[in-house]
């Protein structure tokens, strides 16, 4: 019997227009954030180019979104509220994922919620929260990760740590023996050597033990604004590691143009299969196919 699932994914959203923060609220990454943005960032990340893709994916009608962090870009309470308003114009929270990012985390308070606001669209089924959270559609389970850690100024990098890993290990072992396909999101690249030192996830390699022992059969990330195809040597055969581009980025700007990705998947003589099908935002304000492609070996 053939099920097939289809899963959209986006990522580093970088929500605009930035709000006019209050200059003397910022802490020094913030700030360093606000002057980053006036002097390039503003001219990457626009609405406009964000309305035009999540457009298309809608058109796509997948079974679920998936948006792996950083969806602000300085962390502040307004933006992070503007967030929420857009988290729900892209679904309710039954058909939308989210994760955070490293720019999602760049203030944090004891008298603010915070990334808390996207509760909704960043917890299990049951009500959980924290971190691994897990989401049931069919025989998918989405594995939410966070690996947006406070970083020192001119640092980009994040961390899961070891609770977070040992629970993620488990998490994969009893989904496998129940028959799920195993999504994983993370906002950082989840392996070594995919970021350099000053943006990198500082336990890739903790990880990918964890995927090599107990498997998966994808796994999404975002924060080097480009797509990006990987694997890691799962218990059953490779895993397919898959990037997606900013989903705001002007195709006119220096960086890569916006995009996401549609993930087919499938499950064919008790195998599952991964068809990746890339989407982008061209020089001519159109969204079309760069790439389409089957992941999983057979």
């Amino acid at each position: 019997m053939l099920q097939t699932f289809t899963l959209a994914h986006l990522s580093d959203v970088h929500l605009a227009p930035l709000p006019a923060p209050r200059l003397l609220g910022l802490n020094a990454k913030q700030a360093l954030g606000l002057i980053n943005w006036h002097r390039s960032r503003k001219a990457h990340h626009l609405r406009k180019v964000l309305d035009v893709i999540v457009k298309d994916v809608h058109g796509a009608r997948p079974d679920h979104i998936a948006v792996t962090g950083d969806l602000v870009n300085l962390g502040l309470p307004e933006e992070q509220a503007a967030a929420l308003d857009w988290l729900t114009s892209l679904g309710q929270p039954a058909q939308v994922t989210a994760i955070p990012g490293n720019h999602d985390v760049y203030g944090l308070s004891r008298n603010d919620p915070g990334t808390e606001r996207w509760r909704a669209f960043m917890g299990g089924d049951t009500g959980q929260s924290g971190f691994p959270f897990v989401k049931k559609r069919g025989k998918i389970a989405l594995i939410g990760l966070s690996s947006a850690v406070p970083t020192p100024l001119l640092f980009a990098t994040g961390r899961l740590g070891a609770a977070q890993r040992e629970t993620l290990r488990r998490t994969l072992a009893q989904l496998r023996q129940s028959g799920f396909a195993r999504v994983v999101l993370i906002h950082h690249p989840p392996l070594p050597g995919l970021a350099d030192r000053f943006r990198r996830l500082e336990d890739a390699a903790e990880l990918a033990d964890v995927l090599a022992r107990e498997g998966a059969e994808l796994v999404l990330h975002g924060h080097n604004h480009r797509e990006m195809l990987n694997e890691v040597q799962g218990p059953d055969g490779p895993i397919p590691v898959v990037g997606a581009p900013s989903a705001s980025a002007s195709p006119d700007h220096h960086e890569p143009g916006s995009g996401y990705n549609l993930l087919r998947l499938s499950l064919a003589e008790e195998r599952w299969r991964v068809h990746l099908t890339r989407r982008a935002h061209g020089s001519d304000g159109l969204i079309g196919t760069t790439e389409e492609r089957t992941l999983t070996k057979s």
